[in-house]
């Protein structure tokens, strides 16, 4: 049974960071790529950020290029998103994503989600 379980949301206050995890389990995790999207209240999930099965490519959403980090650790079956200079606008759900690293991947199985709230 193939299960993602998201971690290291919280609440922090504009122009500070978190770091996100995502623990895989279930099926060989090298073999797949990565992602991570989002959805605030009332909108729908947005793509945000995604990598390769080997970490070699990533991907960003316009939003958070230059402020957001995808990276995975195969040996530790997780992928991360360093998030830093967070906005009142990263405020959302956070979930990630098997099977892709596009928006629209066919991803086959998400977590769960992990709230994320920036306050101003």
């Amino acid at each position: 049974q193939v299960q993602l379980v998201e971690s290291g949301g919280g609440l922090v206050q504009a122009g500070g960071s978190l770091r996100l995890s995502c623990l895989t389990f279930g099926r060989t995790f090298s073999r797949y790529a990565m992602a991570w999207f989002r959805q605030a209240p009332g909108k729908e999930r947005e793509f945000v950020a995604g990598i390769s099965y080997s970490g070699g490519t990533t991907n960003y959403d316009d939003s958070v290029k230059g402020r957001f980090t995808i990276s995975r650790d195969n040996a530790k079956n997780t992928v991360y998103l360093q998030m830093n200079s967070l906005k009142p606008e990263d405020t959302a759900v956070y979930f990630c994503a098997q099977g892709g690293m596009n928006p629209k991947s066919p991803y086959d199985y998400w977590g769960q989600g992990t709230q994320v709230t920036v306050s101003s």
